[in-house]
């Protein structure tokens, strides 16, 4: 199995699951922006704070497939359809009717093509 630079394992990485950790990094930057301004804002924002962890949740995702092995991908992949999907259900409850924002709906797009490929590895790999 092929070593990186950083001693990490990822012989066994696809191209599919660099698009999840690719995706995965875009929507953790919209909401760790997010968090950030809310926080500028107001330190106990409870919408700021819940966006950082959902950026920090994405970051450990990302470590989790670029330095784990094979036995926990697996259960990143498993744990980040829910994690993932349960983001998209809360925009839509908690900004109905307006959930039409470019920036909610291109974190959104971001997190269905994710989804997809969070389900693609985990077909693959069932």
């Amino acid at each position: 199995m092929a070593t990186d630079a950083a001693g990490g394992r990822n012989g066994d990485l696809t191209r599919l699951h660099y698009v999840g950790v690719g995706l995965a990094a875009v929507t953790g930057v919209i909401h760790l922006v997010l968090g950030a301004g809310a926080l500028a804002a107001n330190l106990a924002d409870p919408l700021g704070i819940a966006f950082i962890g959902a950026a920090a949740g994405f970051a450990a995702g990302i470590v989790g497939v670029l330095r784990g092995d094979e036995r926990l991908r697996s259960r990143v992949v498993l744990l980040g359809i829910p994690f993932t999907a349960g983001q998209v259900v809360l925009y839509v409850a908690l900004n109905w009717p307006d959930i039409f924002g470019i920036g909610g709906v291109a974190d959104k797009l971001v997190q269905l093509a994710l989804l997809a490929v969070l389900f693609a590895l985990y077909r693959r790999d069932a």
